[in-house]
């Protein structure tokens, strides 16, 4: 085996695991945000029509997102917007500093952006020597426990109150054993208000940008980008490549998905377009490939450009709802997260599509039909063949092909099975079985599947 990670995601679900009623608690508050999806989407007659639609907007764009690009950057620039590129995440970080730099300023408020995560634009500019306040408040909690989010729609998924409460006491100064969500919340909306009129220089993501105007819509429920921006004289937006959209006739398509999709609601609280800056202010948007460009040309995996990070996949997954964001070790987690962190290191991210049961739920919900789970299946043999799995595991996919190739040894095997179980059930039932870790060992069946179809098919005839 490649050299790897010291930890792979199997092992760190171990741990999050370890405490059985957060995992409880996790699986639910999830699955309850995966049901008021479900009340949200079916309201509307027409949804898997919008589905199709976003879809087959996004595969257009794809194809040819050169042009899109070139018309975007030429309509900002026009707009008086100054348009950077940015090849990788280190040149994304620079780019930014540097516009930083030249305005003297060195603290910055920023809202949510995965994308800034997935540079790890905080960490190079706090080694720079700028101070950086995540305004979105469950980032800002995240940023105070020194954690990366956990969720892309929600970063703190994993903590509870009481442990808000214990970090707010220790950063923000509350009451000892506060964990008043109002409380908690009033606090923050102090601590940030300070943040919003003393920081000169404010950084969003994006959620979307549309080619044909050369603005950017930026969907928040906090009003927190909104705020940082407004208040700042410069506005820094980093962008991926993958988020245009040709016109702005088109943006009504995916606002009708992506809160649906995400949290439930109808719309989300705040859909802010940015499109020229203020008389006397400053707007940079960084385009971002780092990696996007590779995954574009594999033919497999270029569908899951079409992500608009809605978090859907997340909600509805039973393996990461038992396993924890964190456990993916990647800005994005989940399904998605399964599907992209192995394009920019395969090697890092090869445990990940194997951390899925190929249910197929994520393809279900996923707002713009991404084939998810058909990307997991095939990531799976990308990297088996890159030689970035265990030996073990490579010697039980070659056992597993020869059974299942061959009738005759796998109905051996079957009877081989059925006999251990009933016979000398202990030497399958023990803990050197990792299945048998946290399950019951089934009864075994009389006869196997193929015997009982036999006997009735001749019975019926």
């Amino acid at each position: 085996m490649k050299e790897g990670t010291t930890k792979d995601h199997s092992a760190l679900a171990d741990v999050f695991n370890q405490d059985e009623p957060r995992v409880d608690w996790h699986d639910k508050t999830l699955w309850f945000i995966r049901e008021k999806r479900d009340r949200a989407a079916f309201a509307i007659p027409d949804w898997e029509q919008l589905r199709e639609t976003a879809s087959e907007i996004k595969f257009h764009t794809l194809s040819n997102l050169s042009q899109y690009l070139t018309q975007f950057e030429a309509q900002a620039q026009a707009n008086g917007v100054m348009v950077h590129w940015a090849a990788d995440a280190l040149e994304h970080n620079k780019i930014v500093h540097s516009i930083l730099q030249k305005h003297g300023v060195d603290r910055m408020v920023k809202s949510k952006s995965m994308l800034t995560e997935e540079c790890h634009l905080n960490d190079y500019l706090e080694e720079h020597g700028v101070e950086v306040i995540d305004s979105d408040l469950g980032e800002r909690i995240v940023q105070l426990a020194k954690e990366p989010p956990s969720h892309i729609v929600l970063p703190c998924i994993h903590l509870k109150k009481e442990e808000i409460g214990d970090i707010f006491h220790k950063h923000l100064g509350t009451e000892a054993g506060m964990s008043d969500p109002q409380v908690l919340t009033e606090t923050a909306r102090q601590h940030l208000r300070e943040t919003f009129l003393t920081r000169r220089a404010a950084l969003t993501g994006v959620n979307f940008a549309i080619a044909e105007t050369g603005e950017f819509v930026v969907c928040t429920n906090e009003g927190n980008a909104d705020m940082g921006v407004h208040l700042a004289d410069v506005h820094i937006a980093s962008m991926g490549i993958e988020k245009l959209i040709p016109k702005r006739e088109h943006l009504g398509v995916f606002l009708r998905l992506l809160t649906r999709s995400a949290t439930g609601q109808p719309i989300t609280t705040y859909s802010s377009h940015f499109k020229r800056p203020r008389p006397g202010h400053e707007m940079h948007i960084v385009l971002v490939d780092n990696g996007r460009s590779v995954q574009l040309g594999r033919e497999d995996f270029r569908n899951s450009l079409k992500c608009i990070r809605c978090g859907a996949c997340m909600n509805t997954c039973p393996v990461y709802r038992r396993s924890g964001g964190h456990s993916y070790q990647s800005a994005v987690a989940g399904p998605i997260g399964s599907i992209l962190a192995p394009n920019l290191d395969m090697k890092k991210h090869a445990d990940l599509p194997f951390a899925s049961t190929l249910c197929g739920s994520c393809t279900n919900v996923c707002p713009v039909k991404i084939d998810i789970h058909n990307q997991l299946y095939k990531w799976r043999q990308v990297v088996v063949k890159e030689g970035y799995v265990t030996p073990q595991k490579v010697a039980s996919m070659k056992a597993m092909a020869t059974v299942l190739s061959s009738p005759k040894t796998f109905k051996l095997s079957g009877k081989a099975g059925r006999w251990f179980l009933k016979t000398v059930p202990f030497l399958v039932s023990n803990s050197f079985n990792p299945w048998y870790k946290q399950r019951e060992m089934p009864q075994p069946p009389k006869q196997s599947f193929g015997e009982w179809y036999r006997q009735n098919r001749t019975q019926d005839e």
